[in-house]
């Protein structure tokens, strides 16, 4: 599995170009969300994207409740190419579980990663490649809309903005045995692939949908689908609202998401976010608060 996801990995960079660069002045962050952008941090660029969050969850068929916190990582860095990131994340949950079907209930603390990735995304395709007006705010949500010669003018709207950049990745997912939160016949290394896209669809706004096929050929196949659309409000302020799918045999939902991100300055930001769902088998309130720190390592050669 190892050897042929290095081999897969290698061959792939290899067969583009790269002379190209996408680094930005202004942090560049997945969050607020739990979308990927096309885009990478750019190389040598080391990003953190931490967040922590309060979990609500009953589940009316099953008469089930489920309190308590969590903590999702992504550490995102450009290697060897600007067009090349490695990015580890996860996410870490630790909450009491009651029982409501029996009396007295049934009470007991659970805690484990519900996720923990390893793996890599490649640029494979930049509208905006070879044009010679200069655009950093097709990276960076911030300062995406902001002319910084005039910045009280807006840009023009051109159709060839809504064409999206394309970007792969794959990476592997690592699961302990006795699991809570996953499939119980889960444990060990499943591959994991999609394709994240991205686009302007005016130039205060963006549109990214990711398409991601989980812990393949396990029992927990699962396929996931993320819309998010976010939206610029001034050169610090951001808001976002987001749609998250899933599918598979072991657990189906539909999430949405919104919430606010604030640049403190060119490489932090914080974001406040909530999750809800429409359903209840089971029904979900998260709401949680994060923070991305980014560190540029060209500057300390």
């Amino acid at each position: 599995m190892n050897r042929l996801f290095v081999s897969f990995l290698i061959i792939f960079i290899l067969k583009f170009d790269f002379s190209y660069s996408q680094y930005t002045e202004i942090i560049n962050s997945n969050r607020p969300g739990s979308s990927s952008g096309a885009f990478s941090v750019g190389k040598n660029i080391l990003q953190l994207e931490n967040g922590f969050y309060y979990t609500n969850e009953q589940h009316q068929l099953l008469n089930y409740k489920v309190k308590g916190f969590g903590a999702d990582f992504k550490i995102r860095y450009g290697f060897l190419f600007d067009k090349l990131e490695m990015i580890l994340d996860g996410v870490y949950q630790a909450d009491n579980y009651t029982d409501n079907r029996y009396s007295p209930s049934n009470s007991f603390d659970r805690k484990n990663f519900k996720k923990f990735k390893i793996g890599a995304k490649y640029l494979l395709y930049d509208p905006n490649k070879g044009q010679k007006e200069k655009l950093p705010s097709v990276y960076s949500y911030h300062n995406r809309n902001f002319d910084p010669a005039n910045p009280t003018k807006s840009k023009k709207f051109r159709f060839k903005n809504l064409i999206p950049a394309i970007s792969a990745y794959v990476g592997m997912n690592l699961d302990s045995r006795n699991n809570p939160y996953t499939n119980s016949g889960v444990s060990g290394i499943n591959p994991s692939v999609a394709i994240f896209t991205q686009s302007n669809i005016t130039y205060r706004s963006v549109i990214t949908t990711n398409l991601i096929f989980e812990r393949i050929g396990s029992s927990q196949n699962d396929f996931e689908y993320i819309v998010s659309l976010t939206h610029a409000f001034s050169e610090s302020m951001i808001g976002f609202i987001e749609t998250h799918g899933i599918k598979s045999d072991f657990y189906a939902e539909n999430k949405m998401s919104l919430g606010v991100a604030y640049l403190f300055s060119d490489n932090l930001q914080i974001d406040i976010g909530a999750i809800v769902n429409f359903k209840d088998t089971p029904q979900i309130f998260n709401v949680g608060l994060g923070l991305s720190y980014r560190l540029n390592l060209n500057a300390m050669k």
